[in-house]
C-alpha cells in the first residue's frame, strides 16, 4: 500500500553558530518537545537534468521553482518503504507532494521509467514531472543527521536542525552507507522553522537578541555551486 501526504506551509532557514544553536535550544525548553524519532540520519537522492536544468534554475531564485526527491530516515533495504517527494515552493510557500513506496518499486518507477505500481493524484503529478522533464535521473546524494523539535501548544509550528550535511555523486542509492564532502563547516548548524502560521513570539525574541537573520541557503544548491559546477567547469575546459 502506498501512502500519500500533503504539506503546504512556510520553511525559514537560519545558519547558526554552536552557541546561537545552544540559545536556541534553551528558549524551546517549555515551548517545544522532541520528536519521537531522536536524532535522525536523513538521506536524499535529488534528481536532474543532464544539463542540471532544475539546480541552475533554482539558484536564479525564480518567484516558483520544484524539484523532486527520493528520501528516507535510515539505510533501507529493497522492501523497505522510502518517500517520493515532489517539491514546489511559490514565494515563501512550499508544497510537498509525498508518496510512500517500497525502494525497490520507488527506483524501478523514477529511474528505469517503468509505470509507479499505484495510481494517486501525486503519483500522476511526478509522472507529469518525468515526462516534462526528459532526461531527470538521480543526480547527487544527500544525507545529514536532524534533531527534529514540535511545538507542545499543539499547533503545527516545528523546528529541525540539520549537521554533518555530506554530498556525493555516486554510490547514488538509499541502501547505501552516508558519506561524501561536508558542505557545512564543523562548527555550524542549519535551522529549519517551519509553519503554515507566524513564528512564536518567544522564538522571536531569541532570534533577534541573538542576532539571528534567515539565510536562503540550499543543500543541493551549495553542492551545485561549491562541487558540481567546478567539476562540470574543469571538464569542460579539457574536453
Amino acid at each position: 500500500m502506498a501512502f500519500q501526504t500533503v504539506f503546504k506551509r512556510c520553511e525559514l532557514k537560519y545558519l547558526l553558530t554552536y552557541r546561537q544553536k545552544e540559545k536556541i535550544m534553551e528558549a524551546m525548553t517549555s515551548h517545544m518537545a522532541p520528536d519521537r524519532y531522536g536524532r535522525t540520519t536523513i538521506r536524499n537522492i535529488y534528481f536532474d537534468t543532464d544539463n542540471y536544468r532544475l539546480i541552475r534554475r533554482s539558484i536564479e531564485r525564480p518567484v516558483y521553482k520544484e524539484k523532486l526527491r527520493l528520501r528516507s530516515y535510515r539505510r533501507v533495504n529493497s522492501g523497505d518503504p522510502v518517500f517520493a517527494e515532489l517539491k514546489k515552493k511559490y514565494k515563501s510557500v512550499v508544497y510537498k507532494r509525498r508518496l510512500a513506496l517500497p525502494e525497490a518499486d520507488a527506483m524501478r518507477w523514477l529511474c528505469e521509467k517503468q509505470p509507479c505500481p499505484v495510481q494517486t493524484q501525486i503519483s500522476g503529478e511526478i509522472d507529469y514531472f518525468l515526462s516534462y522533464y526528459e532526461t531527470l535521473h538521480p543526480a547527487v546524494f544527500l544525507s545529514y543527521e536532524r534533531e527534529a523539535w514540535y511545538s507542545l501548544s499543539g499547533d503545527d509550528f516545528r523546528v529541525t536542525f540539520d549537521e554533518n550535511i555530506l554530498c556525493r555523486q555516486d554510490h547514488l542509492s538509499l541502501k547505501a552507507d552516508v558519506g561524501g564532502i561536508p558542505l557545512l563547516d564543523d562548527e555550524m548548524t542549519l535551522m529549519e522553522i517551519k509553519c503554515s502560521g507566524g513564528i512564536p513570539l518567544w522564538m522571536t525574541h531569541v532570534l533577534t537578541s541573538e542576532t539571528i537573520r534567515k539565510t536562503s541557503f540550499s543543500k543541493y544548491g551549495t553542492a551545485y555551486r561549491t562541487i558540481i559546477f567546478p567539476t562540470r567547469k574543469e571538464t569542460s575546459l579539457y574536453a
